[in-house]
Protein backbone atom coordinates (compact mmCIF):
# COMPACT_ATOMS: atom_id res chain seq x y z
CA UNK A 1 0.00 0.00 0.00
CA UNK A 2 1.41 3.31 -1.04
CA UNK A 3 0.93 6.45 0.91
CA UNK A 4 0.81 10.04 -0.36
CA UNK A 5 3.66 12.51 0.74
CA UNK A 6 1.24 15.04 1.84
CA UNK A 7 -0.33 12.78 4.40
CA UNK A 8 2.62 10.74 5.54
CA UNK A 9 4.99 12.78 7.85
CA UNK A 10 8.00 11.23 9.48
CA UNK A 11 7.91 10.89 13.30
CA UNK A 12 11.17 12.73 13.76
CA UNK A 13 9.97 15.75 11.82
CA UNK A 14 7.86 16.96 14.75
CA UNK A 15 10.97 17.28 16.90
CA UNK A 16 12.48 19.69 14.49
CA UNK A 17 9.53 22.03 14.36
CA UNK A 18 9.70 25.40 16.40
CA UNK A 19 7.26 25.79 19.36
CA UNK A 20 5.41 29.01 19.04
CA UNK A 21 3.28 28.88 22.41
CA UNK A 22 3.25 27.35 26.04
CA UNK A 23 2.27 23.82 26.62
CA UNK A 24 -0.95 23.08 28.64
CA UNK A 25 1.00 20.74 30.99
CA UNK A 26 3.38 23.47 32.03
CA UNK A 27 0.62 25.92 32.75
CA UNK A 28 -1.11 23.46 35.06
CA UNK A 29 2.17 22.75 36.99
CA UNK A 30 2.88 26.46 37.53
CA UNK A 31 -0.60 27.14 38.88
CA UNK A 32 -0.29 24.21 41.33
CA UNK A 33 3.02 25.52 42.65
CA UNK A 34 1.56 29.01 43.27
CA UNK A 35 -1.38 27.54 45.17
CA UNK A 36 0.97 25.47 47.36
CA UNK A 37 3.10 28.50 48.24
CA UNK A 38 0.05 30.58 49.20
CA UNK A 39 -1.29 27.73 51.32
CA UNK A 40 2.01 27.35 53.18
CA UNK A 41 2.16 31.11 53.88
CA UNK A 42 -1.34 31.07 55.33
CA UNK A 43 -0.56 28.05 57.52
CA UNK A 44 2.62 29.69 58.88
CA UNK A 45 0.82 32.90 59.69
CA UNK A 46 -1.92 31.04 61.51
CA UNK A 47 0.58 29.01 63.55
CA UNK A 48 2.51 32.17 64.48
CA UNK A 49 -0.57 33.81 65.90
CA UNK A 50 -1.48 30.66 67.83
CA UNK A 51 2.01 30.39 69.37
CA UNK A 52 1.93 34.05 70.37
CA UNK A 53 -1.43 33.54 72.03
CA UNK A 54 -0.17 30.42 73.86
CA UNK A 55 2.95 32.26 74.98
CA UNK A 56 0.86 35.14 76.20
CA UNK A 57 -1.39 32.80 78.16
CA UNK A 58 1.64 31.09 79.73
CA UNK A 59 3.18 34.42 80.72
CA UNK A 60 -0.13 35.54 82.10
CA UNK A 61 -0.34 32.38 84.20
CA UNK A 62 3.21 32.77 85.49
CA UNK A 63 3.12 36.54 85.91
CA UNK A 64 -0.50 37.39 86.62
CA UNK A 65 0.42 40.87 87.87
CA UNK A 66 3.29 41.66 85.51
CA UNK A 67 1.75 45.07 84.98
CA UNK A 68 3.15 47.38 87.61
CA UNK A 69 -0.24 48.71 88.63
CA UNK A 70 -2.16 45.43 88.59
CA UNK A 71 -3.86 44.61 91.88
CA UNK A 72 -3.58 48.11 93.37
CA UNK A 73 -6.50 49.54 95.29
CA UNK A 74 -7.54 53.14 95.82
CA UNK A 75 -5.90 55.99 97.70
CA UNK A 76 -7.02 55.81 101.35
CA UNK A 77 -6.49 58.03 104.39
CA UNK A 78 -8.35 59.18 107.44
CA UNK A 79 -11.54 61.21 107.17
CA UNK A 80 -9.56 64.40 107.85
CA UNK A 81 -6.23 65.30 106.23
CA UNK A 82 -3.78 67.53 108.11
CA UNK A 83 -0.23 68.70 107.64
CA UNK A 84 2.41 66.76 109.60
CA UNK A 85 -0.11 64.04 110.23
CA UNK A 86 0.65 60.40 111.12
CA UNK A 87 -1.83 57.73 110.19
CA UNK A 88 -1.60 54.11 111.39
CA UNK A 89 -3.25 51.56 109.08
CA UNK A 90 -4.04 48.02 110.23
CA UNK A 91 -5.41 44.98 108.48
CA UNK A 92 -5.33 41.22 109.03
CA UNK A 93 -5.72 38.33 106.62
CA UNK A 94 -5.49 34.56 106.82
CA UNK A 95 -3.80 31.96 104.64
CA UNK A 96 -5.85 28.72 104.69
CA UNK A 97 -4.43 25.83 106.70
CA UNK A 98 -2.61 23.26 104.64
CA UNK A 99 -2.27 25.63 101.67
CA UNK A 100 1.13 26.10 100.06
CA UNK A 101 2.05 29.62 99.00
CA UNK A 102 3.58 29.71 95.52
CA UNK A 103 4.05 33.43 95.19
CA UNK A 104 3.32 36.53 97.30
CA UNK A 105 3.93 40.06 96.01
CA UNK A 106 3.20 43.41 97.67
CA UNK A 107 3.30 46.81 95.97
CA UNK A 108 2.58 50.08 97.67
CA UNK A 109 3.42 53.73 98.13
CA UNK A 110 2.38 56.54 100.46
CA UNK A 111 2.20 60.26 100.08
CA UNK A 112 4.64 61.16 101.71
CA UNK A 113 6.44 58.52 103.86
CA UNK A 114 5.67 55.09 105.29
CA UNK A 115 6.98 52.20 107.40
CA UNK A 116 5.65 48.72 106.60
CA UNK A 117 5.23 45.89 109.15
CA UNK A 118 4.24 42.25 108.73
CA UNK A 119 3.34 40.38 111.93
CA UNK A 120 5.17 43.03 113.93
CA UNK A 121 8.36 42.79 111.86
CA UNK A 122 9.50 45.84 109.93
CA UNK A 123 9.83 45.07 106.21
CA UNK A 124 10.91 48.40 104.79
CA UNK A 125 10.37 52.12 104.37
CA UNK A 126 9.61 54.49 101.53
CA UNK A 127 9.70 58.28 101.09
CA UNK A 128 8.74 58.98 97.45
CA UNK A 129 5.04 58.83 96.59
CA UNK A 130 5.68 58.99 92.83
CA UNK A 131 7.49 55.65 92.96
CA UNK A 132 6.10 52.17 93.62
CA UNK A 133 7.80 49.82 96.07
CA UNK A 134 7.71 46.09 95.31
CA UNK A 135 8.18 43.44 98.06
CA UNK A 136 8.58 39.70 97.57
CA UNK A 137 6.91 38.14 100.63
CA UNK A 138 6.91 34.52 99.47
CA UNK A 139 9.47 33.32 102.09
CA UNK A 140 7.47 34.99 104.88
CA UNK A 141 4.05 33.57 104.00
CA UNK A 142 2.84 30.54 105.92
CA UNK A 143 -0.61 29.16 106.73
CA UNK A 144 -2.36 31.06 109.49
CA UNK A 145 -3.37 34.61 110.37
CA UNK A 146 -1.09 37.50 109.45
CA UNK A 147 -1.18 41.20 110.27
CA UNK A 148 -0.28 44.13 108.01
CA UNK A 149 0.55 47.46 109.63
CA UNK A 150 1.59 50.71 107.99
CA UNK A 151 2.72 53.92 109.67
CA UNK A 152 2.06 56.67 107.10
CA UNK A 153 3.26 60.25 107.51
CA UNK A 154 1.94 63.29 105.61
CA UNK A 155 4.24 66.29 105.45
CA UNK A 156 1.72 68.70 103.95
CA UNK A 157 -1.17 69.07 101.47
CA UNK A 158 -2.65 65.85 100.05
CA UNK A 159 -2.14 62.48 101.74
CA UNK A 160 -2.95 58.90 100.82
CA UNK A 161 -1.80 55.30 100.76
CA UNK A 162 -1.90 53.01 97.72
CA UNK A 163 -1.61 49.30 98.43
CA UNK A 164 -1.92 45.99 96.59
CA UNK A 165 -0.99 42.46 97.58
CA UNK A 166 -1.50 39.17 95.76
CA UNK A 167 -0.92 35.67 97.15
CA UNK A 168 -1.03 32.70 94.74
CA UNK A 169 -1.65 29.31 96.30
CA UNK A 170 -0.58 25.96 94.89
CA UNK A 171 -4.20 24.82 94.42
CA UNK A 172 -4.94 27.79 92.13
CA UNK A 173 -6.66 30.02 94.67
CA UNK A 174 -5.68 33.65 94.91
CA UNK A 175 -5.79 36.02 97.91
CA UNK A 176 -5.87 39.72 97.07
CA UNK A 177 -5.56 42.56 99.55
CA UNK A 178 -6.02 46.12 98.34
CA UNK A 179 -6.18 49.54 99.87
CA UNK A 180 -9.88 50.04 100.54
CA UNK A 181 -12.29 50.67 103.39
CA UNK A 182 -11.51 47.32 105.03
CA UNK A 183 -8.40 48.87 106.56
CA UNK A 184 -8.66 50.22 110.14
CA UNK A 185 -7.17 53.40 111.58
CA UNK A 186 -5.37 52.81 114.90
CA UNK A 187 -5.11 55.81 117.26
CA UNK A 188 -1.66 57.07 118.14
CA UNK A 189 -0.17 55.72 121.36
CA UNK A 190 -1.69 52.24 121.07
CA UNK A 191 0.86 49.67 122.21
CA UNK A 192 1.47 46.47 120.29
CA UNK A 193 -0.99 47.33 117.54
CA UNK A 194 1.43 46.04 114.89
CA UNK A 195 0.90 42.49 116.21
CA UNK A 196 -2.72 42.39 117.29
CA UNK A 197 -4.67 39.79 115.34
CA UNK A 198 -8.15 41.24 115.94
CA UNK A 199 -9.30 44.81 115.59
CA UNK A 200 -11.52 46.43 118.19
CA UNK A 201 -14.98 47.32 116.85
CA UNK A 202 -14.41 50.94 117.86
CA UNK A 203 -11.51 51.40 115.44
CA UNK A 204 -12.58 53.66 112.54
CA UNK A 205 -12.36 52.45 108.97
CA UNK A 206 -10.14 54.01 106.35
CA UNK A 207 -11.60 56.57 103.94
CA UNK A 208 -11.12 56.45 100.16
CA UNK A 209 -9.80 59.89 99.27
CA UNK A 210 -9.33 59.18 95.54
CA UNK A 211 -9.67 56.37 93.06
CA UNK A 212 -6.62 54.87 91.47
CA UNK A 213 -5.36 57.20 88.75
CA UNK A 214 -7.45 60.12 89.99
CA UNK A 215 -6.14 63.60 90.70
CA UNK A 216 -3.82 64.67 92.17
CA UNK A 217 -1.93 61.34 92.01
CA UNK A 218 -0.45 59.39 89.15
CA UNK A 219 -1.78 56.50 87.16
CA UNK A 220 1.68 55.17 86.29
CA UNK A 221 4.65 55.37 88.68
CA UNK A 222 7.88 56.93 87.51
CA UNK A 223 9.89 53.98 88.82
CA UNK A 224 9.48 50.53 90.37
CA UNK A 225 11.75 49.87 93.37
CA UNK A 226 12.55 46.22 94.00
CA UNK A 227 12.97 45.88 97.76
CA UNK A 228 15.29 43.23 99.29
CA UNK A 229 13.70 39.84 99.89
CA UNK A 230 13.56 39.07 103.59
CA UNK A 231 13.92 35.58 105.01
CA UNK A 232 12.05 34.19 108.02
CA UNK A 233 13.67 34.89 111.35
CA UNK A 234 15.36 31.75 112.68
CA UNK A 235 14.43 31.10 116.29
CA UNK A 236 17.16 29.06 117.97
CA UNK A 237 16.40 26.81 120.90
CA UNK A 238 17.88 29.27 123.42
CA UNK A 239 15.47 31.92 122.12
CA UNK A 240 12.36 29.85 122.75
CA UNK A 241 10.11 30.64 125.66
CA UNK A 242 10.45 27.18 127.20
CA UNK A 243 14.23 27.37 127.28
CA UNK A 244 14.20 30.86 128.77
CA UNK A 245 11.72 29.82 131.44
CA UNK A 246 13.85 26.78 132.26
CA UNK A 247 16.97 28.96 132.39
CA UNK A 248 15.28 31.46 134.71
CA UNK A 249 14.11 28.60 136.91
CA UNK A 250 17.63 27.18 137.12
CA UNK A 251 19.04 30.63 137.91
CA UNK A 252 16.44 31.09 140.65
CA UNK A 253 17.30 27.68 142.11
CA UNK A 254 21.02 28.51 142.00
CA UNK A 255 20.38 31.82 143.75
CA UNK A 256 18.25 30.12 146.40
CA UNK A 257 20.91 27.44 146.86
CA UNK A 258 23.56 30.17 147.18
CA UNK A 259 21.52 31.91 149.86
CA UNK A 260 21.09 28.58 151.63
CA UNK A 261 24.85 27.98 151.53
CA UNK A 262 25.50 31.48 152.83
CA UNK A 263 23.05 30.86 155.65
CA UNK A 264 24.76 27.55 156.46
CA UNK A 265 28.17 29.22 156.44
CA UNK A 266 26.90 31.97 158.70
CA UNK A 267 25.38 29.35 161.01
CA UNK A 268 28.62 27.34 161.12
CA UNK A 269 30.59 30.50 161.76
CA UNK A 270 28.30 31.39 164.61
CA UNK A 271 28.53 27.86 165.98
CA UNK A 272 32.32 28.03 165.82
CA UNK A 273 32.31 31.38 167.58
CA UNK A 274 30.07 29.99 170.29
CA UNK A 275 32.34 26.94 170.60
CA UNK A 276 35.39 29.15 170.97
CA UNK A 277 33.62 31.19 173.62
CA UNK A 278 32.66 28.02 175.44
CA UNK A 279 36.23 26.76 175.27
CA UNK A 280 37.50 30.06 176.63
CA UNK A 281 34.94 29.93 179.45
CA UNK A 282 35.91 26.36 180.36
CA UNK A 283 39.59 27.30 180.36
CA UNK A 284 38.89 30.27 182.63
CA UNK A 285 36.78 28.14 184.98
CA UNK A 286 39.46 25.45 185.18
CA UNK A 287 42.16 28.04 185.79
CA UNK A 288 40.22 30.08 188.32
CA UNK A 289 38.56 27.22 190.19
CA UNK A 290 40.50 23.98 189.95
CA UNK A 291 43.87 25.68 189.49
CA UNK A 292 43.44 27.86 192.55
CA UNK A 293 42.19 24.94 194.65
CA UNK A 294 45.12 22.73 193.65
CA UNK A 295 47.53 25.56 194.42
CA UNK A 296 45.98 25.99 197.85
CA UNK A 297 46.27 22.23 198.39
CA UNK A 298 49.98 22.32 197.61
CA UNK A 299 50.49 25.32 199.90
CA UNK A 300 48.62 23.65 202.78
CA UNK A 301 50.65 20.49 202.33
CA UNK A 302 53.91 22.39 202.36
CA UNK A 303 52.86 24.31 205.48
CA UNK A 304 51.83 21.09 207.23
CA UNK A 305 55.09 19.46 206.14
CA UNK A 306 57.15 22.31 207.59
CA UNK A 307 55.46 22.03 210.96
CA UNK A 308 56.31 18.34 211.37
CA UNK A 309 59.62 17.09 212.76
CA UNK A 310 62.23 15.97 210.26
CA UNK A 311 62.08 12.37 211.46
CA UNK A 312 58.27 12.14 211.20
CA UNK A 313 56.83 9.55 208.76
CA UNK A 314 53.99 11.89 207.85
CA UNK A 315 56.48 14.33 206.36
CA UNK A 316 57.33 11.89 203.55
CA UNK A 317 53.64 11.25 202.82
CA UNK A 318 52.86 14.97 202.72
CA UNK A 319 55.77 15.52 200.32
CA UNK A 320 54.36 12.85 198.01
CA UNK A 321 50.91 14.44 198.16
CA UNK A 322 52.36 17.84 197.26
CA UNK A 323 54.28 16.35 194.33
CA UNK A 324 51.14 14.66 193.03
CA UNK A 325 49.30 17.97 193.32
CA UNK A 326 52.06 19.68 191.33
CA UNK A 327 51.73 17.00 188.62
CA UNK A 328 48.00 17.61 188.54
CA UNK A 329 48.66 21.34 188.12
CA UNK A 330 50.99 20.56 185.20
CA UNK A 331 48.31 18.40 183.58
CA UNK A 332 45.75 21.14 184.11
CA UNK A 333 48.10 23.61 182.46
CA UNK A 334 48.36 21.28 179.45
CA UNK A 335 44.56 20.95 179.27
CA UNK A 336 44.13 24.72 179.53
CA UNK A 337 46.58 25.24 176.70
CA UNK A 338 44.73 22.72 174.50
CA UNK A 339 41.29 24.12 175.27
CA UNK A 340 42.12 27.82 175.05
CA UNK A 341 41.17 29.05 171.50
CA UNK A 342 43.68 31.89 171.75
CA UNK A 343 46.50 29.34 171.58
CA UNK A 344 45.64 27.91 168.17
CA UNK A 345 48.51 29.42 166.18
CA UNK A 346 51.75 27.71 165.22
CA UNK A 347 53.81 30.22 167.17
CA UNK A 348 51.90 29.42 170.38
CA UNK A 349 52.29 25.72 169.71
CA UNK A 350 56.05 26.09 169.16
CA UNK A 351 56.45 28.18 172.30
CA UNK A 352 54.54 25.69 174.41
CA UNK A 353 56.39 22.65 173.05
CA UNK A 354 59.79 24.29 173.56
CA UNK A 355 58.84 25.26 177.09
CA UNK A 356 57.60 21.77 177.83
CA UNK A 357 60.78 20.17 176.42
CA UNK A 358 62.98 22.51 178.43
CA UNK A 359 61.16 21.75 181.68
CA UNK A 360 61.00 18.03 180.92
CA UNK A 361 64.73 17.75 180.19
CA UNK A 362 65.90 20.06 182.99
CA UNK A 363 66.30 17.28 185.58
CA UNK A 364 68.25 15.17 183.07
CA UNK A 365 71.74 15.45 181.62
CA UNK A 366 70.42 16.07 178.11
CA UNK A 367 71.02 19.51 176.63
CA UNK A 368 68.13 20.64 174.44
CA UNK A 369 68.68 22.68 171.26
CA UNK A 370 65.82 24.43 169.51
CA UNK A 371 65.51 25.31 165.82
CA UNK A 372 62.09 26.93 165.39
CA UNK A 373 61.07 28.85 162.29
CA UNK A 374 59.62 32.24 163.06
CA UNK A 375 57.80 32.53 159.72
CA UNK A 376 54.17 31.45 159.25
CA UNK A 377 53.56 32.10 162.96
CA UNK A 378 49.93 33.00 162.19
CA UNK A 379 49.20 29.57 160.75
CA UNK A 380 46.28 28.05 162.65
CA UNK A 381 46.42 24.53 164.10
CA UNK A 382 43.13 22.92 165.00
CA UNK A 383 42.69 21.27 168.38
CA UNK A 384 43.02 17.63 167.17
CA UNK A 385 46.28 18.45 165.36
CA UNK A 386 47.80 20.26 168.33
CA UNK A 387 46.77 17.49 170.70
CA UNK A 388 48.17 14.71 168.50
CA UNK A 389 51.46 16.52 167.83
CA UNK A 390 51.90 17.26 171.49
CA UNK A 391 51.35 13.60 172.42
CA UNK A 392 53.87 12.27 169.88
CA UNK A 393 56.45 14.88 170.94
CA UNK A 394 55.99 13.95 174.60
CA UNK A 395 56.35 10.27 173.76
CA UNK A 396 59.53 10.96 171.78
CA UNK A 397 61.07 13.02 174.59
CA UNK A 398 60.15 10.35 177.11
CA UNK A 399 61.80 7.64 175.00
CA UNK A 400 64.92 9.78 174.58
CA UNK A 401 65.24 10.21 178.34
CA UNK A 402 64.60 6.54 179.13
CA UNK A 403 66.51 4.72 176.40
CA UNK A 404 68.80 6.96 174.33
CA UNK A 405 71.55 7.87 176.82
CA UNK A 406 72.10 11.03 174.77
CA UNK A 407 73.76 14.23 175.88
CA UNK A 408 72.12 16.50 173.28
CA UNK A 409 68.72 16.66 171.67
CA UNK A 410 67.61 18.84 168.76
CA UNK A 411 63.98 19.95 168.44
CA UNK A 412 63.25 21.42 165.03
CA UNK A 413 59.92 22.88 163.85
CA UNK A 414 59.63 23.94 160.19
CA UNK A 415 56.72 25.01 158.01
CA UNK A 416 56.86 25.18 154.22
CA UNK A 417 53.60 26.43 152.79
CA UNK A 418 51.08 24.14 154.44
CA UNK A 419 53.52 21.34 155.15
CA UNK A 420 54.55 21.15 158.81
CA UNK A 421 57.70 19.25 159.77
CA UNK A 422 58.72 18.46 163.36
CA UNK A 423 62.13 16.77 163.83
CA UNK A 424 63.52 15.37 167.10
CA UNK A 425 67.10 14.13 166.86
CA UNK A 426 69.50 12.91 169.59
CA UNK A 427 73.10 11.74 169.71
CA UNK A 428 72.39 8.66 171.81
CA UNK A 429 73.23 5.03 171.36
CA UNK A 430 70.55 4.45 168.73
CA UNK A 431 68.67 1.24 167.96
CA UNK A 432 67.27 -0.88 165.18
CA UNK A 433 63.77 0.51 164.30
CA UNK A 434 62.39 -2.79 162.99
CA UNK A 435 63.29 -4.64 166.18
CA UNK A 436 62.07 -1.86 168.46
CA UNK A 437 58.70 -1.62 166.72
CA UNK A 438 57.84 -5.20 167.64
CA UNK A 439 58.79 -4.81 171.29
CA UNK A 440 57.44 -1.33 172.10
CA UNK A 441 54.04 0.26 171.61
CA UNK A 442 55.31 3.86 171.67
CA UNK A 443 56.54 3.96 168.08
CA UNK A 444 53.42 2.19 166.82
CA UNK A 445 51.19 4.64 168.68
CA UNK A 446 53.04 7.62 167.21
CA UNK A 447 52.71 6.21 163.69
CA UNK A 448 49.01 5.57 164.22
CA UNK A 449 48.38 9.11 165.52
CA UNK A 450 50.10 10.67 162.50
CA UNK A 451 48.27 8.38 160.06
CA UNK A 452 44.93 9.45 161.55
CA UNK A 453 45.85 13.07 160.77
CA UNK A 454 46.98 12.20 157.25
CA UNK A 455 50.66 12.65 158.11
CA UNK A 456 53.73 10.44 158.35
CA UNK A 457 56.15 9.33 161.06
CA UNK A 458 59.66 8.46 159.86
CA UNK A 459 62.17 6.89 162.30
CA UNK A 460 65.84 6.82 161.27
CA UNK A 461 68.34 5.20 163.64
CA UNK A 462 71.41 2.99 163.70
CA UNK A 463 73.21 1.53 166.71
CA UNK A 464 75.79 4.04 167.95
CA UNK A 465 74.58 6.82 165.61
CA UNK A 466 71.69 8.31 167.53
CA UNK A 467 68.06 8.54 166.50
CA UNK A 468 66.10 10.90 164.26
CA UNK A 469 62.28 11.02 164.16
CA UNK A 470 60.40 13.18 161.65
CA UNK A 471 56.71 14.04 161.91
CA UNK A 472 55.39 15.46 158.60
CA UNK A 473 51.85 16.75 158.13
CA UNK A 474 50.04 18.71 155.41
CA UNK A 475 47.74 21.22 157.04
CA UNK A 476 44.28 21.89 155.60
CA UNK A 477 42.95 25.48 155.33
CA UNK A 478 41.26 26.39 158.57
CA UNK A 479 38.01 28.32 158.76
CA UNK A 480 39.74 30.98 160.78
CA UNK A 481 42.45 31.43 158.18
CA UNK A 482 41.35 32.07 154.60
CA UNK A 483 44.23 33.70 152.83
CA UNK A 484 42.27 33.96 149.58
CA UNK A 485 39.71 36.19 151.32
CA UNK A 486 42.00 38.27 153.53
CA UNK A 487 44.76 38.63 150.97
CA UNK A 488 47.52 37.73 153.48
CA UNK A 489 50.32 35.60 152.11
CA UNK A 490 50.62 32.35 154.06
CA UNK A 491 53.32 30.74 151.92
CA UNK A 492 56.58 31.79 153.58
CA UNK A 493 59.04 29.96 151.33
CA UNK A 494 59.23 27.18 148.84
CA UNK A 495 59.24 23.61 150.03
CA UNK A 496 62.55 23.01 148.26
CA UNK A 497 64.45 24.81 151.04
CA UNK A 498 63.29 22.31 153.66
CA UNK A 499 66.08 19.83 153.02
CA UNK A 500 68.78 22.52 153.10
CA UNK A 501 67.54 23.99 156.42
CA UNK A 502 67.37 20.52 157.97
CA UNK A 503 70.92 19.74 156.82
CA UNK A 504 72.20 23.02 158.31
CA UNK A 505 70.60 22.24 161.67
CA UNK A 506 72.02 18.71 161.61
CA UNK A 507 75.51 20.00 160.89
CA UNK A 508 75.32 22.37 163.88
CA UNK A 509 74.05 19.57 166.09
CA UNK A 510 76.82 17.17 165.01
CA UNK A 511 79.50 19.88 165.43
CA UNK A 512 78.41 20.50 169.02
CA UNK A 513 78.38 16.77 169.70
CA UNK A 514 81.93 16.34 168.32
CA UNK A 515 83.24 19.27 170.37
CA UNK A 516 81.84 17.75 173.55
CA UNK A 517 83.50 14.43 172.82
Amino acid sequence: MRLSKNRSVPQHGLLGQKMTGPSPMRRRAASANCFLVIWLVLICAWHGKASEAAEASILAAVEPDDNRTNGLGDWIWTAQTLDRQTCQFWRSFEVPRGAAVVRARLRMTVDNEYTLFLDGRELGRGAEWRELYDYNLTPLMSPGRHVLAVIAVNSFSYAGMLFGMRIDLADGRVIEIKSDESWRIVPAGTRGWEKMTKAAPALPKATIVARFGGDPWWSTPIRMNEMPTLQPIKVFFWQTGGFQIALLTICALVILFSFWLMAQLALHKKERLLLQRERARIAMDIHDDLGSRMTQLVLHGEVAQSELPAESSMRWQLDRICQEARDVLSTLDEILWAVNPRRDTLSDFSAYVCGYAQEFLKPTAIQCLFDVESEASDLVLDLPIRRALLMVIKETLNNAVKYSGASELLLQIRCRGRRLLVVIQDNGKGFIPTAATKQRNGLANMTQRMNELGGTCLVTSQPGQGCRIEFALTLKPSRKQQSAWTGKPTQPQALTHETKDTQDANEIFEANHTAQQ
